[in-house]
């Protein structure tokens, strides 16, 4: 059912709602769950600090997204009635190419690795990780794609 204002032009939805509740509703599948499982486990530790921190992991990403929702303009996604091409135009500034994000991946591995194979090796994924991350930063600014 779609609402229309008085001269027959169907009316925004307020920005971002559909996410907003999406992520709202894990919040309210997630506590309860987490309520139920403890009563049925005999508040078994993992499990139940498991489901809460989903639901407060839910609650963060809500939160937010009804904060910007109040914040912004109505989107052409907002809109029952637009078109396709209304959402045309530049989305965002890209790289080509990039072997940073990869030089992350590595990072990740050797840092997480390390806590089942030696602590050393979590060293070496954040010194790596480091590295990663300042050439994912700056990749704009030299060589190629500088701007």
């Amino acid at each position: 059912m779609s609402h229309h204002d008085d001269h027959g032009v169907p009316e925004q939805t307020k920005p971002m709602r559909v996410e907003a509740w999406l992520f709202s509703a894990g919040v309210a599948f997630f506590v309860p769950v987490g309520i139920i499982y403890g009563f049925a486990s005999k508040w078994e530790p993992v499990g139940v600090v498991g489901f809460f921190l989903l639901g407060g992991m839910f609650a963060l990403a809500g939160g937010y997204m009804w904060l910007t929702a109040r914040r912004i303009d109505p989107r052409p996604e907002d809109n029952p009635t637009a078109d396709i091409e209304d959402r045309a135009g530049e989305v965002g500034v890209f790289s080509p190419h990039s072997w940073w994000p990869l030089v992350l991946g590595i990072a990740a591995t050797l840092a997480f690795t390390g806590v089942a194979v030696g602590w050393w090796m979590t060293g070496l994924g954040i010194a790596l990780g480091l590295v990663g991350l300042v050439g994912q930063l700056f990749e704009f600014s030299r060589g190629q794609h500088a701007h």
